[in-house]
């Protein structure tokens, strides 16, 4: 193969920030603060009771701040710190351990367990390290999150293990997914997905996904031929439909790869990184994973994760 040819098949590697930039950045705990206070007021610091701006700082106590108009008299001021609102309120670890641990948490593609983080950091105890993922993953939710636009793949997928594989005393004797918790997701070819668990694969359910993520004015839907995806066309979308049981994997521009891979993506990190997932906290790893993707592209995923949290 031509080596101009070999380059532009190659993928297109984002330069995000290394160990030793991370280091860098934030060699204390000041710097942290200081990075904190300028994502979340870029230009000035705001009262996060009630947005006023002509806050004063503390003297005494770096990173604080006060305001006289919701306090309860001018001398008795609404004191507030950098972290007041955030995940990292009323923590007893440091925030430069808690940028590491999201460091860690982005950079590894298939995820990081809680164990390895508790290995790397130094938590007193495994639940410790388990709770700052989850608070992290909590804060990787997208709040403006924009309806999918083009062409868009839908489809749903099992999560956990076999219902024949468990122990007698812990088997849900029921059909359908064997048991797997179901995760529904919509993914815009080279742009953004989103995933979330449904109780069921009935037409009401998985069409009301997709009048909640499409825009009325997309492309096309690809699904695979699953009969509760039908009522798409109802509700005015253009539907394209693969046939996965004849053989059928792409018909021009229909078909469900790429959704596919993310459910690769997914379940190798739940199998490989994870182990088990309950269905009561899977909703946050779809988070993490989800933001991952939606962010492969952007040089400073860091900064935007912290500007979530």
């Amino acid at each position: 193969m031509d080596k101009n040819n070999h380059a532009e098949h190659e993928p297109k590697l984002v330069k995000q920030l290394t160990l030793a930039g991370f280091d860098r950045m934030f060699p204390d705990e000041d710097s942290c603060k200081a990075y904190l206070r300028d994502q979340r007021w870029p230009k000035v610091v705001r009262c996060p009771r009630c947005g006023n701006e002509k806050v004063y700082a503390s003297k005494a106590r770096p990173f604080h701040w006060q305001c006289t108009k919701c306090g309860k008299n001018p001398r008795a001021p609404y004191r507030f710190s950098v972290t007041v609102n955030t995940i990292f309120e009323n923590t007893n670890y440091p925030l430069l351990t808690w940028f590491k641990v999201l460091y860690l948490m982005l950079t590894s593609k298939k995820g990081i367990s809680a164990l390895q983080i508790h290995r790397m950091i130094g938590t007193g105890s495994y639940r410790t390290a388990w709770f700052m993922c989850h608070r992290l993953r909590a804060g990787l939710a997208d709040p403006d999150f924009k309806k999918l636009m083009g062409i868009v793949e839908v489809d749903e997928t099992g999560i956990g293990g076999k219902d024949r594989n468990r122990h007698w005393n812990k088997k849900q004797h029921i059909t359908g997914m064997s048991g797997k918790t179901t995760v529904i997701g919509a993914i815009s070819r080279k742009g953004n997905v989103v995933c979330k668990i449904i109780e069921d694969t009935s037409t009401d359910s998985l069409t009301g996904f997709v009048n909640e993520v499409c825009s009325s004015k997309v492309d096309l839907v690809a699904t695979d031929e699953y009969p509760a995806y039908d009522a798409i066309g109802v509700y005015g979308r253009k539907h394209g439909v693969v046939r996965h049981t004849a053989g059928e994997y792409v018909r021009g521009q229909v078909h469900t790869q790429n959704i596919e891979n993310f459910w690769s993506l997914l379940k190798r990190g739940v199998i490989g990184t994870y182990h088990n997932v309950s269905k009561k906290y899977l909703p946050l790893y779809l988070n993490e994973f989800q933001f991952r993707h939606n962010n492969r592209r952007n040089s400073d995923i860091f900064r935007d994760a912290i500007g979530g949290c």
